[in-house]
C-alpha cells in the first residue's frame, strides 16, 4: 500500500512538472531553442602546419618544447624568454567575442581577410606579440606569435602569423 501511494505521488508530481497544457507564450521563462553551431571545415592538427614550417616561419631556430592537444599547439624556442608560436582552434565560438576581449585589453584589432575568410589581427603596443584570428563559419582559429623577451627585431610577428594562417586556409579539409 505504501509503495502504491509513493508511486502515485511521484507520477502526479511528474505530470504537474510537465506543464499545464496551456499556451507556451503564457510562460515568460520559456526560452527559444539555442542555435546549434554548424561545424566549419577541419583545420587539421596544429592548423595543418608542420613543426619545421612553424620553426622556419616563426623564426624559432631550435625548438625546445612542443605541446599539442585536440584544440591547439604551442612551440617554444630554446633559451629563457625565447620566442613562441601558438595555434588554437575554436569550434562553435564567436569570433566577435574574441575581438571584444582583445579590444577590452586596450588593443585595436585590424580587420583582415585570409583566403576569402574574414578575421582580425592585433599586436601589443611594443609589437612583440601578435594575435591573428580567422572566421570559418561558426568556428575560428587563431595564430599567436611572441618575439620573446630578447627579440632581435627579426620579422614582424603579425607577418609571421599571416603566413601561417595562409597555410592553414590553403590546407582546409
Amino acid at each position: 500500500m505504501t509503495s502504491a501511494i509513493v508511486t502515485g505521488t511521484a507520477i502526479a508530481a511528474l505530470l504537474t512538472a510537465c506543464g499545464s497544457g496551456g499556451d507556451s507564450n503564457d510562460n515568460p521563462s520559456v526560452r527559444p531553442p539555442m542555435k546549434v553551431a554548424a561545424l566549419g571545415p577541419f583545420v587539421g592538427e596544429c592548423g595543418g602546419v608542420t613543426d619545421d614550417e612553424v620553426r622556419d616561419i616563426g623564426g624559432l631556430g631550435q625548438i625546445s618544447a612542443t605541446y599539442k592537444n585536440s584544440v591547439g599547439c604551442n612551440w617554444q624556442a630554446s633559451g629563457i624568454g625565447g620566442a613562441s608560436v601558438t595555434f588554437a582552434s575554436y569550434r562553435g565560438s564567436p569570433l566577435g567575442r574574441e575581438r571584444a576581449w582583445v579590444t577590452a585589453q586596450g588593443r585595436n584589432p585590424e580587420t583582415i581577410d585570409v583566403g576569402g575568410h574574414s578575421g582580425f589581427q592585433d599586436a601589443t603596443a611594443n609589437g612583440d606579440i601578435c594575435d591573428l584570428a580567422v572566421q570559418l563559419g561558426d568556428d575560428f582559429f587563431e595564430w599567436s606569435t611572441s618575439s620573446g623577451l630578447f627579440s632581435s627585431g627579426n620579422a614582424d610577428p603579425c607577418a609571421k602569423n599571416r603566413k601561417l594562417a595562409e597555410l592553414t586556409v590553403q590546407r582546409l579539409k
